[in-house]
């Protein structure tokens, strides 16, 4: 006999279970539906690119993270680290096709060789929404409306929108004249949050080879709070007289002024300067979203601009921007703040099989309820009522359709509410559409139009 192989996953990667992949499919579902709503289109890339279109596009940190190998015609190969860097190929491979602007989202797995952790895999869906082909402002203005528009749709309402134009970090190293520094310089100042003040002021002038004094110019702009009003008015002293960091500031006025005019709640945006993000290709606005109730899980919608990602691949300028929401570190956000329900069915209504000589009368009772758009389940086999009920508590099944050959025969149903124990008995066939209401108001399933 041959030997049984032990079934287990790689670390870092997962199986998803009923009730783990019903509430990633209802958020992606919701993602489509916005991200529709704003005019973007579906798109997809391969996994699999030519090394040399993904490397050195992200950062040095996921260069070394990125899966990398030969195939079996010696080409080296990598696979996604994320979805923008394969979309700035696409652009530029099809934008004679498309045209401009082009507004694209697109839902997809990715990976990242790094060290596993709360909320962090190797291989983790991103959801991202970008527009290519112009550097107006409203597409900047468009990003923070659907971030916003996108979480509270998924029921999220404690959060806020970290907002930061890269333009102003650049105006203000071109100043102090700096402006070959501005990696290792943003790397630095990306760890402020984890590592602090001081520890971020040794790095810059250990890695940048800055003095001490320019560190301090850099982390006194990181540092200013207030209000819109007064971080604008403290960061325009500081690039003041370099025309790339007034161009900074003028963008972020023209953002914050829009959200506000949008009806966006001012708790929902801030201003931070200190908001570096790590990927280099970031040229103007950036975008980070933290939760307010848990903070310390990190962004779990980021993004920003990128005037210059798409140069290597072609001569015709695309500037781009665009964000992706994280959906593994916000499902493990709503997991620990116990916002999610444990499902483990699709279907909210579960037919019990209580006359096995009556199937074709459970089959047209199953039939009229799914033609009302509600998903509904047959038990496969007449066993005892409470074998059936019991399996509808273990699946999360929200309503129970009971009813035996004296029902049947009189054209009733009972209909039963799992979670609080009641019943009501409906002439089903007399009045179909009382009980299809009775549903609707039992699952909260609207009424198909």
């Amino acid at each position: 006999m041959s030997r049984r192989i032990q079934p287990r996953t790689l670390k870092g990667f997962r199986d998803f279970l009923p009730e783990t992949m019903m509430p990633r499919e209802q958020i992606m579902e919701t993602a489509r539906r916005v991200y529709r709503r704003y005019g973007f289109s579906p798109i997809d890339t391969p996994v699999l690119e030519y090394l040399e279109i993904l490397t050195g596009k992200g950062s040095e940190e996921t260069d070394r993270q990125m899966y990398r190998f030969q195939d079996h015609g010696g080409r080296e190969v990598g696979m996604r680290f994320d979805l923008t860097v394969p979309l700035a190929r696409f652009a530029a491979q099809h934008i004679h096709t498309l045209g401009t602007p082009f507004k694209r989202y697109h839902i997809a797995p990715v990976w990242r060789g790094e060290s596993p952790q709360a909320g962090r895999f190797r291989e983790f869906v991103q959801c991202d929404f970008d527009t290519i082909g112009t550097e107006s402002v409203v597409a900047d203005i468009e990003t923070a409306l659907v971030i916003h528009e996108l979480l509270l749709e998924i029921g999220i309402a404690n959060f806020k929108i970290k907002i930061n134009n890269r333009q102003v970090l650049s105006g203000l190293l071109q100043k102090l004249e700096l402006s070959d520094k501005t990696v290792p310089v943003l790397r630095s100042l990306d760890k402020l949050d984890k590592i602090g003040r001081d520890a971020v002021c040794t790095e810059m002038q250990a890695v940048a080879e800055i003095s001490a004094e320019q560190a301090n110019q850099v982390l006194k702009l990181a540092e200013v709070q207030g209000s819109t009003a007064q971080i604008l008015t403290s960061i325009e002293e500081l690039v003041r007289g370099n025309e790339t960091g007034e161009l900074g500031i003028e963008r972020l006025r023209q953002i914050t002024q829009a959200l506000e005019h949008s009806g966006v709640p001012s708790e929902r945006y801030q201003l931070d300067v200190a908001v570096a993000r790590g990927l280099d290709y970031y040229t103007g606005v950036i975008f980070e979203t933290m939760l307010g109730d848990l903070p310390s899980i990190g962004s779990i919608c980021s993004g920003g601009r990128y005037d210059n990602l798409a140069d290597l691949y072609t001569k015709q300028h695309l500037p781009g921007i665009g964000a992706s929401l994280g959906l593994d570190r916000l499902l493990a956000a709503m997991e620990t703040l116990k916002m999610i329900q444990p499902v483990r069915t699709p279907a909210p209504v579960l037919i019990a099989y209580f006359d096995k000589e009556r199937l074709n009368d459970y089959l047209l009772l199953a039939k009229l309820i799914r033609s009302a758009g509600i998903g509904v389940e047959l038990f496969p086999d007449p066993k005892k009522l409470a074998a059936q009920l019991k399996y509808a508590d273990s699946r999360g099944f929200q309503v129970a359709i009971i009813a035996g050959s004296r029902e049947l025969d009189a054209g009733l149903v009972q209909v039963k509410d799992l979670a609080n124990k009641t019943s009501q008995e409906i002439a089903w066939r007399e009045s179909p559409e009382d009980l299809l209401t009775a549903l609707r108001d039992l699952t909260g399933i609207r009424a198909v139009t």
